[in-house]
């Protein structure tokens, strides 16, 4: 497909290393396989202004295995704010991470198709992306599925919030109706990524996003990842 937007600005692919021992999505993070990965930043600003760092920071880490794609973000945020009980209505608005995955890094518009996702992984758990139109309206999905993901935060604000989520990597053939099996992930395998963080202290629409990933803005706007992804950067998996 061609592309909408200039390809994200990012200095190279990010190499992600194979997990050597078992990796428990429990909130917890204290497995001795993510020693082995090192730590990656969440500072390109996509939409709002830049928050102070208690408002919100984040960083994360990666490792994948034969089954799955593993994330691990740790992310200080002063205020949790999940105000649309529907999962379908409004989540971006909510604080949320947004994980963008292309199965084959081949970019091109993902708006309203499975060329690539925009997974909105919910403060409850519930994993959204959009979905191809039926008829007039625009088509919210539900895709459970595809992403697993457990959290846990300090006591008092600002939030010291720790997220594990397992992501099953699904190629662009995937439907609703016919969503066949994830991929089989292997050394050398080529995926286009981006992470982001929704951020919303109370207001009606969410206040920051701020992502892994520099984006070049178009009209205007960075906030590209949820219609082209060829604003995503690409990891490559290692042995």
């Amino acid at each position: 497909m061609t592309a909408l937007a200039t390809s994200a600005l990012y200095a190279k692919d990010i190499e992600v290393s194979k997990a050597v021992s078992a990796v428990v999505i429990d909130g917890v993070a204290n497995e001795s396989a993510w020693a082995q990965a090192e730590w990656l930043p969440m500072t390109e600003l996509m939409v709002g202004d830049m928050p102070a760092p208690e408002d919100f920071s984040g960083r994360y880490k990666l490792l994948w295995n034969n089954g799955q794609l593993f994330l691990m973000a740790e992310i200080i945020d002063d205020v949790l704010w999940d105000n649309h009980p529907d999962p379908i209505d409004k989540y971006w608005d909510d604080d949320c991470l947004e994980i963008f995955i292309d199965a084959d890094a081949s970019g091109g518009n993902h708006l309203t198709s499975y060329n690539a996702f925009a997974y909105h992984i919910a403060l409850d758990g519930n994993v959204l992306d959009i979905g191809p139109n039926k008829g007039d309206k625009q088509n919210y999905v539900i895709l459970n599925d595809h992403a697993y993901s457990r959290w846990t935060r300090s006591d008092k604000a600002p939030f010291a919030i720790t997220w594990e989520i397992s992501i099953k990597i699904f190629p662009d053939t995937f439907t609703e109706d016919n969503p066949g099996e994830p991929l089989t992930l292997s050394a050398d395998q080529v995926i286009g990524f981006m992470l982001a963080y929704c951020d919303n202290d109370g207001s009606e629409e969410r206040e920051h996003f701020v992502g892994s990933h520099a984006v070049e803005a178009v009209n205007g706007s960075k906030n590209l990842g949820y219609i082209d992804a060829s604003v995503f950067g690409k990891i490559v998996l290692k042995p």
